[in-house]
C-alpha cells in the first residue's frame, strides 16, 4: 500500500468513526444500544450522559458505540479489509469518507479562525 492510500484510509476511518459515534444522522444505529440523557447546566450549556442498554451482545455493541477509540479500531479494520478484498466497491466509499473528513477539518479550522 502506498502512502496516498494509507492517508485516504486514515481520513476515511476518522470520518466513519465520527459518523457512527457522534453524528445525528446515525443516531438510529445507536438508539437500540445507547440511551442519551441531556442535562442543562447552570451556565446554560447542555451535558449529555450516555447509558448503555441491555446485556450480552447488545451491551457489547453499546459499549463499542459509546467509545470513539474502540469504534475507530473496528472502522479501520472494516475499511482496510474492504480495500484489500473488494477494492472496486470500497475505494469509492473510502474516497467519499476521506473527502468528507478533509472538508470537516477545513470547516473546523475556518470556524475557529473566524471566531477569533
Amino acid at each position: 500500500m502506498d502512502f496516498f492510500y494509507f492517508l485516504l484510509l486514515v481520513f476515511a476511518s476518522f470520518r466513519l468513526t465520527r459518523l457512527l459515534v457522534f453524528d445525528q444522522i446515525t443516531k438510529w444505529i445507536r438508539t437500540p444500544f445507547l440511551e442519551e440523557k441531556e442535562h442543562q447546566l447552570e451556565d446554560g450549556s447542555v451535558e449529555i450522559h450516555v447509558m448503555i442498554k441491555g446485556r450480552g451482545l447488545k451491551r457489547w455493541i453499546g459499549e463499542l458505540l459509546s467509545c470513539y477509540w474502540c469504534t475507530g479500531v473496528w472502522c479501520s479494520i472494516f475499511l482496510l479489509a474492504g480495500y484489500w478484498l473488494l477494492p472496486i466497491y470500497f475505494i469509492p466509499i473510502i474516497l467519499i469518507l476521506a473527502v468528507a473528513a478533509g472538508a470537516s477539518i477545513v470547516e473546523t479550522v475556518v470556524q475557529r479562525l473566524s471566531n477569533h
